[in-house]
């Protein structure tokens, strides 16, 4: 057994699982504009569906507004539409190529549900983490069974592994803090 390219492997896929919470984080609305908000919205165009960033280019002019603009005319309906049925709760205005998103300041209300979200979100990540965990200390396991290594090794290196869980569940509660904050400060 291999611990070396093991531990590489945990590492990797404990940092695609953050990386994904990350990505997770930034469609979350807070009090301010963020151009990664519509990230997981899709258009239908050209006879499939696509990610809104393969139409159009998102800015954010100020905290309040997004400006979407869409690169063919023609599809600024579509991407309206898109938006709109998003369940983001977005108004978007259209003049010509250009669709406005006017973002109303979030209720108290608002702010909660999203919290719960975002909770929601650190949530799954631990779970990921768990199931990548339960999957390493498996072959650990296996590797003891099959006499490929001592049982001593298996200690060590479960100890080791447990480490690399432990920063990593410190790093997901600590990303979920700041989004928390993000989220309930005014």
């Amino acid at each position: 057994m291999d611990y070396t390219a093991l531990k590489a492997e945990v590492e990797q896929k404990t940092a695609q699982t953050i990386e994904v919470l990350k990505n997770e984080f930034a469609g979350l609305r807070t009090g301010r504009a963020s151009v990664h908000l519509l990230d997981g919205v899709r258009v239908p165009v050209y006879g499939s569906e696509m990610p809104l960033n393969q139409v159009a280019t998102v800015s954010a002019p100020d905290t309040q507004t997004l400006s979407v603009t869409v690169w063919d005319a023609t599809n600024a309906p579509a991407v309206e539409k898109a938006i709109r049925d998003s369940g983001l709760g977005l108004n978007p205005m259209t003049a010509g190529g250009v669709i406005r998103l006017n973002l109303p300041p979030l209720t108290e209300e608002r702010r909660k549900e999203l919290v719960k979200v975002s909770g929601k979100y650190a949530e799954e990540a631990k779970i990921s983490m768990r199931n990548i965990r339960q999957d390493a200390m498996g072959k650990i396991k296996r590797a003891v069974t099959d006499k490929e290594i001592s049982e001593d090794d298996q200690r060590k290196f479960e100890d080791d592994l447990q480490k690399v869980f432990e920063r990593r569940g410190t790093e997901v509660d600590t990303l979920a803090k700041q989004k928390e904050a993000d989220i309930l400060s005014v």
